[in-house]
């Protein structure tokens, strides 16, 4: 079934769809690069990092990821000291994805004026993020581009981008491809919105100021500028424990329809879900949004997710909580490839197709 057309988020100003198309033209370019030589790359476009062969022991991790329109909200609020932790964690926590660890990220920051209270304020997040990562920040950027960024009020444009490097044996990868149905999907909480989804949240709930009773005394931007969670600390310990871990996923843009990059043709059916934050429960009643592009767009309290056998989700359940409190068995590899099943919200969801109301 196709997606239902002019969605919210198309409403918005995000073309899902168009994006999807225009990647495809991108990649389908880059893919016939010439190297004259057989090319490093482990993995194919499409997971959430790749890994550069270097030796037989010795594989190069690396993704690239930005803070989107997250910023937005910062520029408004004039408080840029937590955007620093989101460009972090969109990076990292791609990396860990193929049992990578993380050790290094450069930042790319873009400026309509290089305001120092401003940077220093960007710095000491990415700072925080970088500590509870793990990983140094051995470079970057710093580019003043008036020209290109306008801020939301001006002169207070930022672009904030990130790249991660991690390192992972060859033989230790983890790319989904190992999952079986009936193994366990367990869920790691997420804090909220994240960085995906920002400008439909931004168009949904209006001012950014009111504090909303749904909301427990926070503002509406206080709520949306909730760091996103690093889960590397916890991801490493488990995947230095004996747990037969199969499949790892940050649930991002696609909510968990992320599911399905990872590389074993199985389906994924969640009928324990997390309970989403309430700031779920509020963009979906001010923007008169549906279930099925709720799911499509946010991570709907659930921000990664870890597959392992049945026999191994207690004490993976239990070792994640330990850094994660809520952590929890949230579902099963199922036998439907390409397939995201999603019992409470009466929803399915399938490559390419999103999701949409079981009949």
């Amino acid at each position: 079934m196709a997606r239902v057309p002019e969605r919210a988020y198309a409403r918005a100003g995000v073309d899902a769809e168009g994006a999807a198309d225009g990647v495809r033209a991108l990649v389908d370019v880059l893919r016939t690069i010439d190297l004259g030589r057989p090319s490093r790359a482990l993995l194919g476009s499409g997971h959430y990092a790749n890994v550069l062969r270097l030796d037989d022991r010795t594989g190069i991790a690396l993704s690239t990821d930005g803070v989107g329109t997250k910023l937005i909200v910062a520029e408004q609020l004039r408080r840029f000291d937590t955007v620093g932790v989101d460009c972090i964690a969109m990076n990292v926590n791609d990396v860990v994805c193929v049992g990578a660890e993380p050790i290094a990220v450069l930042d790319y920051i873009a400026v309509e004026e290089p305001d120092p209270e401003l940077l220093s304020a960007v710095a000491r997040g990415l700072k925080d993020g970088a500590e509870q990562a793990g990983v140094e920040i051995p470079g970057g950027e710093v580019a003043q581009v008036p020209e290109l960024i306008r801020g939301h009020p001006s002169p207070y444009g930022l672009d904030l981008v990130g790249a991660c490097i991690g390192t992972v044996d060859p033989d230790e990868l983890i790319t989904g491809a190992n999952a079986e149905p009936g193994d366990a999907i367990v869920g790691l909480p997420a804090s909220g919105v994240h960085s995906n989804g920002l400008t439909l949240a931004r168009e949904a709930l209006g001012e950014l100021d009111k504090a909303p009773p749904e909301l427990d005394g926070a503002t509406v931007g206080e709520t949306l500028l909730e760091p996103t969670v690093i889960y590397v600390r916890a991801v490493l310990e488990l995947l230095r424990s004996e747990a037969d871990v199969r499949g790892l996923a940050h649930i991002t843009g696609d909510g968990l329809l992320n599911l399905l990059r990872l590389e074993a043709e199985v389906g994924y059916r969640v009928d324990l879900p997390l309970a989403p934050q309430p700031i779920f429960d509020l963009i979906a009643t001010r923007g008169a949004i549906g279930a099925a592009e709720l799911y499509e767009v946010f991570n709907m309290g659930c921000g990664f997710c870890v597959v392992v056998p049945q026999v191994d989700a207690p004490a993976a359940v239990e070792l994640l909580g330990n850094n994660h409190p809520g952590a929890a068995v949230i579902g099963e590899v199922t036998g439907s490839a390409g397939v995201v099943e999603l019992p409470g919200p009466g929803l399915t969801g399938r490559r390419g197709e999103g999701f949409s109301a079981n009949e």
